[in-house]
């Protein structure tokens, strides 16, 4: 397995074990049926996506930070032989447009203190940062970390497996952050990009449905309970964004 491949095969192993084991069969199926049925529409939906990609402007990010989670959300979801990665499903564009919603304002929860960074997850958010301050804050420390490392060169000027030593050495807390932890910042980088990948189309991300077809998700299809109970039949629709558009 290459460095590439197993970063986007780790989470989804992570993904699937939370989902029904009769939602997987029928899921599976479904996967089946999408990868082998009308290439020339799927083709279309990932042209599509790349046109949407290269349009959108960030109104959130500036340009070095645009540039920073463009490179290191291709890193987390590349694309390989199981189809395109967070780039081409749009994933940046999800996570600047989460930026501009109560979520990224921190407006969802408790943001007063005391704060325990060290307490387990389950105890509830554990920083006075919102999301905006710490993508703001984490880009910053993480490209000042690289360029004092690497001669200058930022996270986007480095190679592929640097950039990818880099974001490991950052998920296990291995470089120091001044303003937010190293690891506080990957996993909130980590979260938005599955998110944006397996999300429903509204929200910018998994352009074309990519993720869903990734994993044989329906989408939201108002009946699909037909086929959950019946393994090995092949599901015959393609998945279906909450507003009506067709994978």
């Amino acid at each position: 397995m290459s460095h590439q491949e197993e970063p986007r095969r780790r989470f989804l192993r992570q993904v699937l074990t939370i989902v029904p084991a009769a939602t997987v069969a029928a899921g599976a199926t479904l996967q089946t049926a999408c990868s082998g049925h009308d290439d020339n529409a799927s083709s279309a939906s990932v042209a599509d996506a790349d046109n949407s990609r290269a349009a959108y402007h960030p109104t959130f990010f500036t340009d070095a930070e645009w540039t920073f989670v463009q490179a290191a959300v291709d890193r987390l979801i590349p694309q390989d032989d199981l189809g395109p990665g967070a780039l081409k499903a749009g994933v940046p564009e999800y996570i600047d447009r989460q930026m501009e919603t109560p979520y990224g304002h921190g407006k969802l929860w408790y943001m007063q203190g005391p704060f325990h960074p060290d307490q387990p997850p389950e105890l509830g958010y554990q920083t006075n940062m919102t999301p905006r301050d710490i993508y703001r804050h984490g880009i910053k420390e993480c490209d000042d970390y690289c360029s004092k490392q690497y001669g200058g060169k930022i996270f986007s000027q480095l190679e592929t497996m640097k950039q990818e030593e880099v974001l490991r050495e950052i998920e296990h807390n291995r470089v120091h952050f001044d303003t937010v932890a190293a690891r506080t910042f990957f996993s909130q980088l980590l979260g938005n990009t599955k998110e944006g990948f397996f999300a429903d189309p509204i929200y910018g991300g998994n352009k074309g449905m990519v993720g869903w077809k990734l994993i044989g998700f329906p989408g939201a299809r108002a009946d699909f309970a037909d086929w959950i109970e019946q393994p090995g039949v092949k599901y015959p629709y393609g998945p279906v964004s909450i507003d009506g558009r067709r994978g």
